[in-house]
Order: C-alpha cells, then sequence, then structure tokens
C-alpha cells in the first residue's frame, strides 16, 4: 500500500519501524499538497520550512531511539512522530498565515500555537500547513475569501462541506492520514459525510480550547477527521487533554479510547430517526435514507436494538438558539472598516447579533438548557439516536451559497437537519461513511454518478465517546468503506 494510503496508525509505525523517514513522508505529502490538495482546495497555506524542521528533528529522534534497543521503554518517541497532521485555518500556529477565510483577516500571522496545536506537536506530527474553511467557519460549505474553495474528491463540482472542508477534502483525497478540525454545528461531521470519511464530535469538556480560547457556551469543540475509527479514537486520546480554566472537562476514559475500540459495548438501545430537528420540512435523499437504514441494519446485526425514535422538538425550538449563534459572530474583533469586506452571511449574523440584548442572550442560554433536558428525557430509554449526517449528497456550492443571507441559512439548516443539535446537547456524535449511492445529475457525463452518504451516530448522554467509537468501529469492519474510498484517492496522481 502506498505511503499516502496507510492510517496514521499504520504510518506511525513503519515510521518507528524505519521502512520510511519522516523525511520521505513529508516530502510526499508535500508533493500531494501542491497538486491533490490544489484540485480539490483544501490548503489555504502551505508551511514547508516548518515541515522540513520538523520532519528532520522526528528522522533524528527516530534514529537514536532505534538506535538506543528499546523500544519498550521510557523513552519510546511520541506516538505519532513524523505523522502529516495540518490545522485548519481557525486555529493558531505561530508563524503561519491565520486568516480564519477571511479577507478582513488577509495578511494575518499568528504569534502563537493554540492549544490543540502544542498537543498535536507533541504527539509527534507534522504540521504541514493550514487547511481551508469558509469566513469564520459559520457555513457548511468551504467557500474562502482567502484561499480556494473545498471540493469532495468524489466530484470536483460538489462542496466538500464546511466548515472544516479543507479537512475533510485532504483526508479523503488522500494528501495526509488525518486533519484537525473543529465543530460548532457540526463542522467535522458535515465534510466527513461529503468526503466518505470519518468525523467525531467530542464530548463539551473533552478538548479544552486552553489556554487561549474559550468555550463561551460550550457549542463548538476541536477534534479531527480520519478515514478509519481507530484513528479517530488514537487522537481523541491525543487531545483529551483539559486547561486551567475549562468551565467544563468530560471524565477521563480509562485505558484510553483506542483500547476501548477493541471492547464490546453491551446491548444498546438505538433510536431511529428521521424527522429533522432544526427545521420542520426537508426534502431527504433517497441514498441518504438508505444510509441511514443501512447503519440500522448493521446495529440489528450486531445484537442491539433499533427502535423509532420521537421528535422532541421542531424548528421553533432550534430559532430560540439564534442569539448564541449570531452574538458569536457580533463579538469577532475586526479591523477598522472590516465590516465592509465581509461576506454577506458573515455582516447578516453580525447585524442580528448586535440587534440582540443581554437579557435576550441569557434567555437563549437557559432555553437551550431547557431544551437539552426535553430531548434527553424523550429519549431517556435511548443509548444512541441514528439519522443521517446530511439530507442530501454533498451539493453544487450554488445550492447552499445564496445571495439572500437568510436564504442561505435556511438552506444550510435543511442540509444539516441534525447536526447541531448535539452542540446543544453537548454529548458526542460521530458521522461514518456507510453507503455509496447513485446521484442523478443531468449536467454529468452517465446522467449521474456515486457519492458518499453519512450515517450520524449521537450519543443521548456526554461521555460516551467510548461507547459511539465502539459502535463505529464494528460498522467499519461490517462495512468496510476503505475499498470504496481507496479509488478515490487513486484518480489524483501527482
Amino acid at each position: 500500500m502506498a505511503i499516502h494510503e496507510l492510517s496514521a496508525l499504520e504510518l506511525a509505525r513503519v515510521l518507528r519501524d524505519g521502512d520510511v523517514s519522516a523525511a520521505e513522508v513529508n516530502q510526499e505529502t508535500q508533493g500531494r499538497i501542491v497538486t491533490v490538495g490544489a484540485q480539490v482546495g483544501a490548503f489555504a497555506h502551505t508551511a514547508e520550512d516548518l515541515a522540513a524542521r520538523q520532519a528532520a528533528e522526528a528522522d533524528r529522534t527516530l534514529v537514536a531511539w532505534r538506535a538506543d534497543g528499546s523500544p519498550g521503554g521510557p523513552d519510546a518517541p511520541p506516538p505519532f512522530l513524523g505523522v502529516p497532521v495540518p490545522i485548519k485555518d481557525l486555529n493558531q500556529v505561530a508563524g503561519i498565515p491565520f486568516e480564519a477565510g477571511s479577507a478582513v483577516m488577509r495578511g494575518t500571522t499568528a504569534q502563537v500555537d493554540d492549544g490543540v496545536v502544542t498537543l498535536l506537536r507533541n504527539a509527534g506530527t507534522i504540521m504541514v500547513g493550514k487547511t481551508t474553511t469558509p469566513e469564520f467557519g459559520f457555513p457548511p460549505y468551504t467557500e474562502p475569501a482567502t484561499a480556494p474553495a473545498a471540493r469532495t474528491p468524489w466530484c470536483l463540482s460538489r462542496t466538500a462541506g464546511g466548515s472544516s472542508g479543507g479537512a475533510g477534502a485532504a483526508v479523503a483525497a488522500g494528501v495526509v492520514p488525518v486533519a484537525h478540525g473543529s465543530d460548532g454545528g457540526g463542522s467535522l461531521r458535515i465534510p466527513a459525510a461529503a468526503c466518505g470519511v470519518v468525523g467525531l464530535k467530542p464530548s463539551r469538556g473533552r478538548v479544552s480550547p486552553g489556554p487561549y480560547g474559550a468555550e463561551s457556551v460550550g457549542l463548538s469543540t476541536n477534534g479531527v477527521i480520519t478515514r478509519t475509527v481507530r484513528d479517530s479514537a488514537a487522537f481523541l486520546d491525543v487531545l483529551s487533554q483539559p486547561w486551567p480554566g475549562d468551565s467544563w472537562v468530560a471524565p477521563p476514559e480509562e485505558g484510553g479510547f483506542l483500547a476501548a475500540c477493541d471492547r464490546e459495548p453491551g446491548r444498546l438501545r438505538i433510536g431511529f430517526l428521521l424527522e429533522p430537528l432544526n427545521c420542520d420540512e426537508i426534502d431527504l435523499h433517497p441514498e441518504a435514507r438508505a444510509a441511514a437504514e443501512k447503519a440500522a441494519r448493521l446495529l440489528e446485526e450486531a445484537g442491539h436494538v433499533v427502535e423509532d425514535a420521537p421528535r422532541p422538538m421542531n424548528g421553533a425550538d432550534w430559532m430560540t438558539f439564534m442569539p448564541l449563534w449570531s452574538t458569536f459572530a457580533a463579538q469577532i474583533p475586526l479591523p477598522e472598516g472590516g465590516e465592509e469586506g465581509l461576506v454577506p452571511l458573515t455582516r447578516w449574523l453580525r447585524e442580528m447579533g448586535q440587534r440582540f440584548t443581554a437579557a435576550d442572550f441569557a434567555n437563549a442560554v437557559v432555553g437551550a438548557q431547557e431544551l437539552a433536558r426535553r430531548l434527553t428525557a424523550a429519549w431517556e430509554r435511548f443509548d444512541v439516536i441514528l439519522t443521517p449526517t446530511l439530507s442530501a449528497p454533498p451539493l453544487p456550492p450554488a445550492e447552499l451559497q445564496l445571495a439572500d443571507p437568510a436564504a442561505d441559512f435556511e438552506a444550510q439548516k435543511r442540509f444539516t437537519p441534525w447536526t447541531s443539535v448535539w452542540n446543544m446537547l453537548g454529548s458526542p456524535s460521530i458521522s461514518v461513511p456507510i453507503h455509496v449511492g447513485w446521484v442523478a445529475d443531468p449536467q454529468a457525463a452517465g446522467g449521474g454518478m456515486h457519492l458518499p452518504f453519512g450515517a450520524m451516530l449521537g450519543a443521548v448522554r456526554p461521555g460516551t465517546e467510548a461507547m459511539l467509537l465502539q459502535l463505529a468501529a464494528h460498522m467499519e469492519e461490517a462495512e468496510p468503506w476503505l475499498p470504496r474510498l481507496g479509488p478515490v484517492m487513486r484518480r489524483f496522481q501527482i
């Protein structure tokens, strides 16, 4: 298997064994960034010099460790030494451009490493570049003002999702095995579904935003996009570190998340839900339904109980959170005159947020807590809720990015009718690429194409990532998706 097709765990092993050097891995990765990455719009910024220095240091460490002859000793190298992992351009990497997909941030350079960047560096990863994101990470499509638009490697005329769209495209196209991302309303799970890979949103308090970020109301979290469930688990072990001052801290997983993948979760009750939660009407694509139904069948065959789940909220309930979403946009500091440089969606959100009062915001926080309790009570008999990740296949960007920002926002909700609810709940959620289906398209050769569809497992209770990873690992074993993704990666040659 080629280097770029290995998982992060596999690549770390061949690096430790000396079958390949970190410099060789970095050289191939940089080549794929400027060729494959450019085709799918995965990267906002490259970091050739930094990556070369880190790869050389990794090789020196690995050579010295192998010469020492104590592979299991206390001086073992970090778990992912030499493995390339890019950072989403919503996070800071010292000395590297930090533009957050916005023209008003053009030319900004970060002065510090964010906490998750430090954790990934301490784990030995090579920071090979910054992946694309839409302006400040708001929409579920990735059309940044400062970088190429991200496209799913399955069809270059369709979106890679967002807001971690560059990360999803980079992983699915075989540029890197793992990419950092973040999720405030589905931004890890949406691109994972659109690109046919794995995206886990951790529990609130599992991954600290410290020391430079703040939780605010706890909707957003950092994480990764991967091709395998075990890579997701292993990197959750890396990132699960609290920081002083954290408002929430999730309980640690005894033995770690990677080890949990090899344990059985016991017989679970799965709630099956196809009705939308953040709006009242959607046009559910039959292949999106098929993805959820396939996941339900696999879980039933594994001995779990799958039953229909109630819909305990509607679109009006979800709209009570608009003060939370829009005031986050309003609080972003901009340079003088920067407002005019924003895209219409961001300006619309900021204008709305500036109209809300402190009382509106406080009432929205209370409303979110009350709705979370209502959902948990309605789903109390279930361990997990199963839905499609998206209501549709990855769409042409023009169907989502609309001239009227209010219409744009409504289109976003119909495309992602489930993901944001788990940000409100604070419970973990994972999208698995369980299905590939035929999508008619009169503009395509042959009248259509095969595209990926994800199924989303959302835990009812926080702190239960291990359970989700166990279910997802079983699904990956029962219905392997890498054989489907391999040909997609091989379309792109350096």
